[in-house]
Parts: structure tokens; C-alpha cells; sequence
């Protein structure tokens, strides 16, 4: 039957070769390259419009654009540093809390879990990664944050007040619940399902005759995940992580309901503050002149933040593979 099914495979191979011309192989040929050059130019057009529209304001504030945290709409002063600083530290909460959630998901599904288990967690993972960002938005802020002000906030800032370094990082001049902490829960939660779900298809692809080769000479759990299928997926593993983490950069409407929306430079993680994004689009509906183009300056900013990251993501996975 394999020998009958070949030769059937092989006599609709030559017949399709016959009936094709160079004509239409010329085309699809095209029709390839105009697929990939329409990606290309609509990558153009966005960095152009962005350019173009934001220029004015890096011509008008140079450097000190990025490194000014003044933002007056009054005076027509405009500065990022408070939106970049706010953007990269939510970010950096999101990934803290997330990809060890994410990973221990991956792996409790792939080893741990029964099988009767497997498909009902799988699918809530899935599910939540479909919910959209103002969902999460909402309820962090009609849900969470007033949760997390009552049993965080208010106890923990009694706690540390007074203390070196706790009592300003933890510490909560207004604990309303909102502020860049809250901000950065949220983007955890959204980020958990991206990464988990990768990590968990990357651990499924691993031969199932390391795992069982390793179970074999007497290794535990944690000995086959730490020395077999971890160091086998890891480049797979950051590549999810840097996705998880190009999605908690570019978060809008969820990080803009939680954040506080305060132009303001804190190094207590409870205080408010703004990201990019939310900046972006709390004030865009209503800008005009210099306000437009710093908004659009921003967006620059943001761009070029998100192209760094992933060259960075690029270089890293390209040194963990030629070891």
C-alpha cells in the first residue's frame, strides 16, 4: 500500500509539473516578493509619519526631550523621561512576577499535571489570552486596586514607614490602590497567558527520550527540568519572554485605567505615574501644535525602545546558541 500510495504522490507531482508554465511561476514568484515588500512598506510608512510628525519637538527641546521630566501643556514644555522611565519599570514588574508564573504553568502542565486536568487549565490559559486589554483595565480598577490598597497598601506602608530603602519603595503617600506596582500586576497577569503557552508547546516538542532517559538513571522532577528540558528550550524560553515582554511595552488602555496617569518621578513603586502609551492616549484626543508633536516624539521614543529590546532578544539567543 505505501508503494501504490508513492507512485500515486509522485504520478499527480509530474502531471502538475506538466500543466505549469513559467509564466505562472514567475508570478507566484512576485506574488511572494510583493507580500514581504507590502510588510516592509507599511513598517516604512510608520516610522516615516512618526518622524515626520514628531521631529518639530525633537528640533524644538533636542536631547533634553528625552532626559526632561517637565511636561507643562500650558508653557508648551514637553520632556519623556517620566513616560520612559514609567513604561521600562512596569514592564520590568511584569516580567518579575510573570515568567516565573509563566514557566511553573509550562511545566505543571508538562509534567505535573494529570491528565484529566490538562485540557480545562489549558484552556483557561488560552481564554485569557483572548480577553482584551480594557477588560483587564476595568476590572484592575473597579476590582484590584481597591483589594490591593485595603490589604496591600495601607498595612504594608504602615509596616515599612520609617524604614531605609523599604520605607520608600513601599511606602504609599495616597494608598488608592492605583500606581505603577498595580500597573505592573496587571501587565503580568496579560502576559502570563503569551509565555506560558509558548514555553508549554516548547517543552511538549522536547524528545520524550531525554526526559525518559534521565528518569531512568534516578533523577527527580526538578532534576530533569533544571538539567534537561530547561537548558534544551531556553532559547525558545526567552524568545516567548521577549514577546511577553514587546506586548507589556506597547499596553495601552489596561495600563491606563491602573497606572494614575501622574507626570511624576517616584521611586516608591505605589506612587502613580504614566507610561508611553498611556500618555499617548489620554492626551492625543485634544492635542494640537507643539502637544501633537511631542505626542508623536513619543511614539518615536517608543518604537526605538521596542527595535532595541528585540535586537537585544536577537543577540542574546544568537550567543545561547553557539554554545
Amino acid at each position: 500500500m505505501a508503494v501504490v500510495s508513492d507512485q500515486f504522490v509522485v504520478s499527480n507531482m509530474q502531471t502538475v509539473r506538466r500543466r505549469s508554465s513559467p509564466a505562472f511561476d514567475q508570478g507566484f514568484r512576485w506574488a511572494s516578493y510583493g507580500s514581504a515588500l507590502i510588510v516592509l512598506a507599511v513598517l516604512a510608512g510608520i516610522i516615516g509619519s512618526m518622524v515626520y510628525g514628531g521631529w518639530p519637538a525633537f528640533q524644538e527641546f533636542g536631547f533634553g526631550f528625552i532626559t526632561s521630566s517637565i511636561w507643562n501643556v500650558g508653557q508648551d514644555q514637553y520632556g519623556a523621561w517620566v513616560a520612559i522611565a514609567g513604561t521600562l519599570t512596569s514592564a520590568v514588574i511584569a516580567l518579575v512576577i510573570g515568567v516565573p508564573i509563566s514557566i511553573g504553568i509550562a511545566i505543571f502542565l508538562t509534567q505535573l499535571c494529570p491528565p484529566w486536568l490538562r485540557r480545562p487549565v489549558s484552556t483557561v490559559i488560552e481564554l485569557l489570552a483572548a480577553v482584551p486589554s480594557i477588560i483587564y483595565g476595568m476590572w484592575g480598577l473597579f476590582v484590584f486596586a481597591p483589594f490591593f490598597a485595603k490589604y496591600v497598601q495601607i498595612p504594608l506602608t504602615t509596616i515599612v514607614e520609617g524604614m531605609p530603602i523599604l520605607g520608600t519603595v513601599l511606602y504609599a503617600r495616597v494608598p488608592s490602590g492605583v500606581g505603577m506596582m498595580t500597573a505592573g500586576i496587571i501587565l503580568a497577569i496579560m502576559i502570563i497567558p503569551f509565555i506560558a503557552s509558548i514555553t508549554r508547546d516548547i517543552l511538549d516538542q522536547i524528545p520524550t527520550v531525554l526526559r525518559e532517559s534521565a528518569y531512568g538513571i534516578g533523577c527527580t522532577t526538578w532534576e530533569v527540568m533544571r538539567y534537561v528540558l530547561l537548558p534544551q528550550a531556553g532559547v525558545s524560553i526567552i524568545g516567548a519572554v521577549m514577546l511577553g515582554l514587546g506586548r507589556a511595552l506597547g499596553e495601552t488602555m489596561a495600563v491606563t485605567f491602573v497606572i494614575g496617569n501622574a507626570n511624576r518621578l517616584s521611586l516608591s513603586l505605589f506612587d502613580p505615574s504614566s507610561t508611553i502609551a498611556s500618555r499617548i492616549a489620554n492626551e492625543f484626543n485634544e492635542a494640537a501644535g507643539m502637544q501633537m508633536h511631542a505626542l508623536l516624539a513619543l511614539g518615536c521614543i517608543l518604537f526605538v525602545v521596542t527595535f532595541i529590546v528585540l535586537a537585544l532578544a536577537r543577540l542574546l539567543i544568537a550567543g545561547m546558541k553557539t554554545h
